[in-house]
């Protein structure tokens, strides 16, 4: 017997997709945080159980819809994440028959600019995305969150399709949000940032995706991906030195969430 828990947040281009892609489930968990566009109406047209809950973060969101299933496996899947028929089979399978493991790692077939991103890093991306709710914990880092769980792990070979990023400008904002959540684990290791770091740590970060983990292999779209993936680099850098210089000289602490801003003061 398995729950399905996904979040959400204005989520009206993906969700009807991923919702579609787990029908087989014996329970599917949507926590939404008051969806302004039509997420929640394209929810209602399925058998789901529907909460809303305002945002406290990605892993306390996640850590809330996994507390909320009702079956002891659990399969969490982002809205923008689709299963497919190989993955529905194997997983399945696995639950029908008995098995050491706690949990299952999953590897992820990720789209960038509606192309499938084989190279730079980007595959198989392996995540635990399917565990027992009486083993399982969570990690609560601001960004790239994930589930841990107790005991044996093993590793799934169908892949979850993860529909990311469908545009530049998508990626630039969604690049902004993440870089600022990133400024919290970057300043949690406590490792003071210099003006090197903002030159060194980008360049490196496009040579080990584009040559080392052959992202030219993905041609011009490889290419991209390496760019923006440094400047992302590039960003959490440049905003961790931000808000380290003006809690050292007592100035205000640059915009964020009240929530982010919080976090922060009490990690500097």
């Amino acid at each position: 017997m398995l729950s399905v828990i996904i979040i959400t947040k204005n989520e009206e281009k993906n969700i009807e997709r991923c919702l579609q892609s787990v029908l087989w489930a014996d329970e599917i968990i949507v926590v939404d945080d008051y969806s302004t566009d039509k997420t929640v109406e394209l929810c209602r047209q399925f058998s789901v159980t529907l909460i809303q809950k305002k945002w406290e973060g990605y892993s306390e969101q996640k850590e809330f819809a996994a507390q909320q299933a009702s079956y002891e496996w659990i399969l969490s899947i982002d809205a923008d994440e689709e299963v497919t028929e190989e993955l529905r089979r194997e997983i399945l399978s696995v639950l029908s028959s008995a098995t050491a493991y706690n949990g299952y790692q999953i590897p992820r077939k990720s789209f960038f600019l509606d192309k499938w991103m084989k190279y730079g890093g980007w595959y198989p991306g392996y995540q635990l995305r399917l565990f027992k709710k009486s083993a399982f914990r969570m990690n609560h880092r601001p960004v790239h969150e994930g589930f841990e769980t107790n005991g044996a792990v093993g590793r799934l070979r169908s892949n979850l399709n993860h529909y990311t990023y469908h545009s530049i400008h998508q990626y630039l904002e969604k690049m902004n949000d993440y870089t600022s959540l990133e400024v919290m684990n970057k300043i949690e290791k406590g490792k003071r940032i210099r003006w090197y770091h903002l030159l060194l740590n980008p360049l490196s970060h496009f040579l080990r995706m584009f040559f080392s983990l052959k992202g030219y292999r993905d041609g011009f779209y490889g290419f991209l991906l390496a760019v923006y993936s440094s400047l992302y680099t590039l960003l959490v850098f440049a905003k961790s030195w931000e808000f380290q210089e003006a809690n050292r000289a007592k100035e205000a602490l640059p915009p964020v969430t009240s929530e982010e801003l919080q976090l922060l003061k009490n990690l500097l």
